[in-house]
């Protein structure tokens, strides 16, 4: 190719640079944050289900829809949100349910409140061991739910059968009723103090709570376990319900979400559990939730950095929507400005060395031709070399230079003239 007709090496570099510009655009700019997403909720009547309902109030005030979608508990929820054709992108998981070699792609966002094992009884509970006070006939939880899995191992570390006992697996609201009405001699159900099962039955006169005397034992052989303490007349001072301090063991629950949901959606989830979960409670105190322990399943990175660092400028004073779409376009906006200034910077020197490069290209073409035709005689070679040099006036008079370049374009046709002139001759 002809070289006058080359593209300018800035041409070159301009479509590297959109080239660039359009991978840092697919590597930076991700979809934005879909407005709908589904969490897995428990049964009516469960701690789980109530917070949920906090969680759509929050996200609804951000533009984000929270489905929530009832199961039997937290084992149904770790099954859901494994599952990805379930649709269930977070749900509470209680502590001892799941490990991360069992769920590799679930991440937790923390854990949020104490779930206590509460055993309800139409008795007068004693003795070192709950199951004494269980009778015969137990609800403990649905198939599903962590209640169940839970009273049967406390079941079998008492020595006791769980076969030999008529099971039931009702649901706190159907438990608590049933206790009520006398078709249940024990209900045991692992659900929050907020729960209204928890609540209906610690003000009936007639059903008891039974205590944990050995909590740290069961503590030391059930370390995803804690031990809380119920004080007395919490849920009744002028009856003084319950009569005593009791002690429960406490499973933790965590919000947990699957490792592909958008993680400013995971920022909203943090910022509201931060709302919700972190007043005084009875059980809790303030700021204790939610917190980064890491019981069963690891933090992800979302929630490291905001236990760690809190929001960013942008989460605090902008809109969520508006923050995501700011934080996307700095994303890519820092690594373009980094990359523009050195190409705008670079380019005039790139664009006057490349036309430097050319007029001393045509130098020595002219350099080469006078000097053959001093020696050549007349002829074929001497009419070739004169056609070659016409050639050349003919490139000098179409290639277009900037004004800076006016002089030298000048005094190279002069020269070319020159030599014309002195072959003529």
């Amino acid at each position: 190719m002809n070289p006058d007709h080359r593209q300018p090496l800035l041409i070159v570099l301009a479509l590297a640079l959109v080239a660039g510009l359009l991978w840092l655009a697919v590597a930076a700019l991700r979809p934005l944050p879909e407005r709908s997403f589904s969490m897995a909720t428990g049964p009516e009547g469960s701690a789980y289900r109530a917070f949920a309902e906090l969680y759509r109030e929050a996200l609804a005030k951000q533009g984000v829809t929270l489905q929530l979608v009832p199961t039997n508990g937290a084992y149904d929820n770790v099954a859901r949100l494994r599952d990805p054709k379930s649709g269930i992108s977070v749900a509470f998981v209680q502590s001892g349910v799941t490990t991360a070699a069992e769920s590799p792609d679930l991440l937790s966002l923390g854990t949020m409140f104490y779930e206590p094992l509460w055993v309800f009884c139409r008795c007068q509970p004693t003795g070192h061991a709950f199951h004494e006070s269980l009778g015969h006939h137990v609800s403990i939880g649905p198939p599903g739910s962590a209640t169940r899995e839970l009273a049967q191992r406390l079941m079998r570390l008492n020595g006791l059968d769980p076969a030999t006992l008529s099971i039931e697996g009702y649901s706190p609201e159907q438990a608590a009723e049933a206790l009520q009405a006398g078709r249940i001699d024990t209900a045991i159900i692992d659900t929050a103090w907020e729960s209204a099962a928890v609540q209906r039955l610690l003000a009936d006169p007639s059903i008891n709570v039974v205590d944990f005397p050995r909590a740290d034992a069961y503590v030391a052989r059930l370390p995803f376990l804690s031990r809380v303490v119920l004080p007395m007349g919490v849920a009744d001072l002028a009856r003084n319900r319950p009569a005593q301090d009791v002690t429960l063991i406490a499973p933790k629950a965590s919000l947990v979400v699957r490792e592909d949901l958008h993680p400013a959606l995971q920022y909203l989830l943090i910022d509201a559990a931060t709302k919700i979960h972190a007043r005084p409670d009875v059980l809790q105190t303030a700021g204790e939730f939610p917190s980064p322990e890491q019981i069963d399943l690891p933090l992800s990175r979302e929630a490291e950095h905001m236990y760690r660092n809190g929001p960013n400028f942008l989460r605090r004073h902008l809109p969520f929507w508006l923050a995501e779409l700011v934080q996307r376009l700095l994303l890519f906006g820092i690594p373009m400005l980094g990359l523009l200034y050195p190409v705008t910077t670079l380019a005039p020197q790139v664009w006057r060395w490349e036309m430097s490069r050319r007029l001393q290209r045509m130098y020595r073409e002219l350099q080469r031709l006078e000097k053959d035709l001093r020696h050549a005689p007349d002829g074929p070679r001497r009419d070739e070399l004169r056609g070659r040099l016409d050639a050349l006036e003919a490139s000098a008079a179409r290639m277009k230079l900037p004004d800076s370049f006016a002089a030298m374009s000048y005094e190279l046709k002069q020269n070319i003239h020159f030599v014309q002139e002195r072959t003529r001759k």
